[in-house]
C-alpha cells in the first residue's frame, strides 16, 4: 500500500506524543464460537453460567471506554486513535446503533470550541446518575494543537452538564494524558490515571473544585514488559522515526467498595497496587502517599480494570484475549478468553454480574504500527458474567 510521506510524518508525530505520554490457570473459553459475532438479545431469560460472554452491540465507530447504568444503558468514549462521527455516544443493542451524547454541540468539530469533547477517553457513571468524562485534549484531528484537559459530568437523565474542571498546566501538564478514571460519589472525589511523560495521579475534590497531582514514585511507572497481542510485540517510533517497544505506565486504576482503598498499574506491567485513599482526600504530603504504597497483587499486562463490591478486581488481559480476575484473596485466575476480545480496552459493571468491555483492536491502529490502520469493523461491547456481585458504572 503506497503511502505518501505527509501520512508517514502525521504517524510518526502522532506515535512520538504517544510515547511521550504513554510511554494461571487453563482458561475458560465463551460458550459462544470465537467466530460468531451475533448480537444477544437483552431480553434473555436463561440463567447465566460465570465467564459467559454476550456481544451486546456491534459498532463501525471505535469504542475507547464503555460504561453501563444500573438499568442497563451503555455509554462509550470514541477513541482519539481512531477517530468517528462523535468524541462521546450512548449505545442501542445492536449493530452500528448509536447516537450522540449529550448532544450534538458538544460532539462538534474537536478544537472548535471551550465547550467540545476533543478527546473524549475515560468515562464512568456513578451512583448519581453522573456520566463522568476526561478529555486529555491530544491526538487532535490533523495533527492539531493539542487542547487543554478537562474532566466533565453529564447528568444520564436531563443530558445537562454538571461538572466541569479545566485542569490548570500543574495538574494536567503538557504531554500528559489523563485517561481511566475511579469515582467515590459519596465522598465526591475523582480519581484519574495520567500516563503522561510523568505518570500520576490526579485527585479531584469535586464539592471544592480542587486537584492535586500525584508523581514521581516508581509504582507509576512501566515495568519492563512487552505489550504482545496477536502474537506482534507492539512499538512506537520514537521521536527520530526509531521503533521502541511500547512501554506504557500507569492506566488502569479501580477503587474499592467503600472507597478507602486506590488500585492501579502499567499498562505495560504484573504489578497491581493499593493506596489509602483518605491520604489523597486529606491533603497529605506526595512522600506520606508514596510511604503508604503496597503491592496487592499479580495482574496482566493490561488497559482496564474494575472491582465488584466483594473486592474482586477483574482485569483485562491484552495478550491472551481475556479477562481475569485477582481474587480478594490475592490470587490470579482466568474468568474467560475469548478470540473476539481483540483488545480488550476496559471494563466496566452494568446491572447484576455482568461485566461490560470494550473490545477495539487498538492494537491494528496506526500508533501501534507505523503503518496505515488495520482495524476492521465491527468494534465490539461485550459482557461478561462474573457471578459476584457488581458496582454498576465501575
Amino acid at each position: 500500500m503506497r503511502r505518501n510521506s505527509k501520512f508517514v510524518l502525521t504517524v510518526l508525530l502522532t506515535a512520538a506524543l504517544f510515547v511521550a505520554a504513554c510511554s494461571t490457570n487453563s482458561a475458560q473459553h465463551s460458550s459462544i464460537s470465537p467466530t460468531s459475532t451475533t448480537v444477544t438479545q437483552l431480553s434473555s431469560t436463561a440463567p447465566p453460567r460465570v465467564g459467559q460472554v454476550e456481544i451486546v452491540a456491534e459498532l463501525d465507530i471505535t469504542p475507547g471506554n464503555v460504561t453501563a447504568s444500573r438499568d442497563g444503558r451503555m455509554f462509550a468514549s470514541v477513541h482519539g486513535m481512531r477517530r468517528g462521527a462523535a468524541q462521546l455516544i450512548e449505545i442501542k443493542p445492536g449493530k452500528n446503533n448509536w447516537e450522540v451524547f449529550p448532544n450534538k454541540e458538544w460532539n462538534a468539530t474537536p478544537g472548535s470550541s471551550a465547550n467540545v469533547l476533543n478527546s473524549a477517553h475515560g468515562i464512568a457513571i456513578d451512583s448519581k446518575n453522573r456520566l463522568w468524562v476526561t478529555d486529555h485534549g491530544n491526538w487532535m484531528p490533523n495533527n492539531g494543537k493539542p487542547q487543554q484537559p478537562k474532566l466533565v459530568a453529564f447528568d444520564i437523565n436531563t443530558k445537562q452538564e454538571v461538572f466541569r474542571m479545566d485542569f490548570p498546566e500543574n495538574i494536567a501538564p503538557r504531554g500528559g494524558i489523563i485517561q481511566d478514571l475511579a469515582v467515590d460519589a459519596e465522598r465526591e472525589f475523582v480519581y484519574i490515571a495520567d500516563c503522561g511523560s510523568t505518570p500520576a495521579i490526579v485527585t479531584v475534590d469535586i464539592n471544592n473544585k480542587t486537584a492535586r497531582r500525584f508523581t514521581n514514585h516508581p509504582s507509576l511507572n512501566a515495568e519492563n514488559v512487552d505489550l504482545v497481542v496477536e502474537g506482534q510485540t507492539l512499538k512506537f517510533p520514537d521521536a527520530n522515526g526509531k521503533m521502541q517497544n511500547a512501554r506504557v505506565p500507569i492506566n488502569p486504576i479501580t477503587l474499592s467498595a467503600d472507597g478507602e482503598t486506590i488500585y492501579y498499574g502499567a499498562m505495560n506491567g504484573e504489578t497491581l497496587y493499593s493506596i489509602p485513599a483518605r491520604p489523597f482526600r486529606e491533603g497529605a504530603t506526595n512522600a506520606q502517599i508514596g510511604q503508604a504504597i503496597q503491592v496487592a497483587g499479580k495482574k496482566p499486562v493490561s488497559d482496564g480494570i474494575s472491582t465488584d463490591a466483594e473486592g474482586n478486581h477483574f482485569i483485562t488481559n491484552l495478550q491472551d484475549n481475556a479477562i481475569d480476575k485477582l481474587s480478594k484473596n490475592g490470587k490470579l485466575i482466568r474468568l474467560v478468553q475469548d478470540d473476539r476480545f481483540l483488545f480488550p480496552d476496559n471494563v466496566r459493571f452494568g446491572p447484576d454480574s455482568w461485566l461490560y468491555v470494550a473490545v477495539n483492536q487498538l492494537h491494528r491502529s496506526s500508533i501501534f504500527t507505523g503503518k496505515a490502520d488495520a482495524g476492521k469493523p465491527p468494534y465490539l461491547i461485550a459482557r461478561v458474567w462474573t457471578g459476584t456481585k457488581g458496582q454498576p458504572g465501575r
